[in-house]
């Protein structure tokens, strides 16, 4: 893409999203963003760190994987319970009115 190595090409662009949302509103959006990056960068490193906490290696050089603690999902229809690491599913067979 050539085009967008041209020094015009990349003022124009910023004038035409100054155009069309405003000078207000940017700071806004970049702080948003900023925040929304912020957050899912954390609960990116939490999964790992997760991952890394439940993943040992036994004495033979095997890597085993334990599930420790308990979550349960809201109840009613399609309802998943996991506990220990096992998972259930409970459905709600009963007709609708």
């Amino acid at each position: 893409m050539n085009i967008l190595r041209h020094p015009a090409t990349i003022v124009v662009l910023i004038l035409l999203v100054l155009l069309l949302f405003g000078s207000k509103r940017l700071p806004d959006m970049a702080r948003s963003v900023g925040q929304s990056l912020k957050i899912f960068k954390k609960e990116v490193k939490d999964l790992r760190e997760d991952d890394d906490t439940t993943t040992t290696t036994t004495p033979s050089g095997t890597t085993a994987t334990t599930s420790t603690g308990t979550t349960t999902g809201a109840t009613g229809t399609g309802a998943t319970s996991v506990t220990g690491g096992t998972a259930s599913s409970t459905q709600d067979d009963t007709p609708k009115a």
